[in-house]
């Protein structure tokens, strides 16, 4: 199973996203997963997860990710020291999003400049 190994990365991160209904299959030196994603940036991590160790179009590996919530691109809980910038230059790579994420969250959040350690944020799909 030398394939399983290769991509053993990919199945650690899919247990520490909890990926749901998750099947793990070799057949001919191709190995199959399968599984459902809480959000679109759970999945995509999963796909760059692949990338990283497969290449951009790996032969070795055959992933069929389906997502949960598509409704949103990501939930995230606030940790101390997080600005909405910094959140967004995670989820976005560009750190001017904030506002995007900001505008999502007013339910909860009066002022982009106070967020605070505990808080769920809606990431909004863009």
């Amino acid at each position: 199973m030398a394939v399983k190994a290769k991509y053993q990365p990919v199945l650690d991160l899919g247990e520490k996203l909890s990926i749901k209904n998750g099947e793990v299959t070799e057949e001919s030196g191709v190995l199959k997963v399968k599984g459902t994603a809480n959000t679109p940036y759970e999945k995509n991590l999963m796909w760059d997860k692949i990338k990283e160790i497969g290449g951009d179009n790996p032969s070795d590996i055959k992933a069929n990710i389906t997502v949960a919530d598509e409704s949103v691109f990501h939930r995230h809980t606030v940790k101390s020291g997080e600005t909405l910038g910094k959140i967004a230059k995670q989820y976005y790579d560009n750190a001017s999003k904030y506002q995007a994420i900001f505008k999502a969250n007013t339910d909860i959040l009066k002022n982009p400049d106070l967020i605070h350690p505990g808080q769920e944020l809606v990431i909004p799909n863009l």
